[in-house]
């Protein structure tokens, strides 16, 4: 088990880097360097295991939102290797349309399976 204490913020940050890549070749180096190969993801709309699944996702999303970003809301704190974190989606910093909370399992400082909650979603997203 690893004792050093877990950068919340920093993992938190990788995270949502994630989720507003883009370039498909970006975020599969990002799923690689901060992502376990197995790792799973779920929430109440989707689920995915594995790299090429969670990279799906993430497209997923880009093309229901185009132009939209994630942005950490408030500060992520952690737990032994066990850490939370809200965040919000919207088209610039004023405006988000969806909210979330997210917890995030880690084995050897990588993301090992996230469950995400939703706290804010409009009607028809």
């Amino acid at each position: 088990m690893n004792t050093a204490p877990i950068d919340a913020a920093r993992i938190a940050e990788h995270y949502i880097a994630l989720w507003n890549e883009a370039d498909a070749s970006r975020r599969r180096e990002l799923l690689e360097s901060h992502w376990l190969p197995d790792a799973s993801y779920v929430d109440p709309m989707m689920q995915a295991c594995g790299h090429q699944q969670i990279d799906g996702l993430v497209q997923a999303v880009h093309q229901r939102f185009p132009g939209f970003r994630f942005r950490l809301k408030g500060q992520p704190d952690a737990h032994g290797e066990h850490l939370r974190f809200s965040w919000m989606l919207g088209p610039d910093a004023s405006h988000d349309l969806v909210e979330g909370t997210d917890f995030v399992e880690l084995r050897a400082g990588k993301l090992r399976s996230v469950t995400g909650f939703l706290d804010k979603v409009p009607v028809g997203a």
